[in-house]
């Protein structure tokens, strides 16, 4: 019997230990949905043209390296200011990371970009785009957003209620009936939504935990920043194959540690 998917926002409580990893394919059908984005209004409050800075931070984007068009589509598409404070947001468009609360922020543009660009050149990924991602740490609800536009669903984790209700708010207006919330511990991963073609993970931790291998599906591929014995983080790419898991460590990078429970 296939599992229930949760509607949005949904709360997930942690799963029993011992339990048996879901087996599979990655999932999801071919092709992604093109996220149903609303008109952009006109910012108020923010004293910039908001289509303006975004095409000049996609020029910076693509003149660092950053070459898919898919990627450059969704980051054309989500106005990243408002994801931040009123008082930011001038900041915004600035490859930058900023405070979002709750000791944590929200992720430069060319990191969400470069990490949403290596989950689509996966080699098992399809050409249409992805099909279910696993996000762990959702954050203000940027990188979802961004993410809504590349996949077919996007399964959204986040440990503090204050940050998991601080994007219901900001996704609330923008209806993306592919993103689902969920208030748990990201580390457990989200076995109800395996088998996943991508996850994704914006918080570094010093190992990857087990639950996430189990639920990549073949075909699929994990990128998460991982710390070395002196506390460096790089983005490792995991790929999973019908043989195993194949492990690339690439640039240094820089995010918030990864803990566990809820907070």
């Amino acid at each position: 019997m296939t599992a229930r998917r949760p509607g949005f926002p949904a709360r997930i409580a942690p799963a029993p230990r011992g339990a048996p990893p879901v087996r599979g394919t990655a999932g999801g059908p071919t092709g992604a949905r093109t996220a149903p984005w609303p008109a952009a209004a006109p910012p108020t409050g923010v004293g910039l043209d908001s289509a303006a800075v975004r095409e000049r931070m996609l020029a910076r984007l693509a003149a660092a390296g950053l070459a898919s068009a898919r990627v450059l589509g969704a980051m054309r598409a989500v106005e990243r200011h408002r994801f931040v404070d009123s008082a930011l947001a001038n900041q915004a468009y600035e490859d930058t990371s900023l405070p979002i609360g709750l000791g944590q922020t929200i992720s430069k543009p060319s990191v969400v970009a470069r990490m949403a660009e290596l989950l689509l050149d996966a080699p098992g990924a399809r050409a249409g785009g992805l099909g279910r991602v696993l996000e762990i740490g959702t954050g203000c609800g940027y990188q979802a957003a961004v993410l809504s536009c590349l996949a077919q669903e996007v399964y959204s984790i986040e440990r503090l209620r204050g940050l998991h209700e601080r994007a219901r708010a900001n996704l609330r207006p923008l209806r993306l009936a592919n993103v689902h919330l969920l208030l748990g511990d990201g580390m457990l991963g989200f076995p109800a939504g395996a088998p996943y073609a991508g996850i994704l993970v914006a918080a570094g931790g010093a190992a990857l935990p087990p639950a996430w291998c189990e639920q990549l599906g073949v075909g699929g591929r994990l990128v998460a920043p991982i710390a070395d014995a002196a506390g460096v983080q790089s983005l490792q790419v995991v790929d999973r194959t019908a043989q195993g898991f194949t492990h690339t460590i690439l640039e240094a990078v820089h995010f918030v540690p990864l803990k566990s429970g809820l907070g």
